[in-house]
């Protein structure tokens, strides 16, 4: 008979439902973010990230 192997998760399980929760939470939330329009150009954050490097390199 060969040995039966559990999973054994590294979190205990209402930590994780509550964290999976928050995820959810932060998600519908920016999907309402999206749907009303808050949102910003993507080429905007590029440009931001670049200014970031810039600066850090002076």
């Amino acid at each position: 008979m060969a040995d039966t192997k559990a999973v054994t998760a590294h979190i205990p399980m209402p930590a994780y439902v509550d964290r999976e929760e928050e995820r959810s939470r932060l998600t519908r939330e920016a999907l309402a973010d999206v749907d009303a329009g808050r949102v910003i150009d993507h080429q905007a954050v590029q440009a931001w990230a670049a200014d970031l490097i810039q600066k850090q390199e002076a």
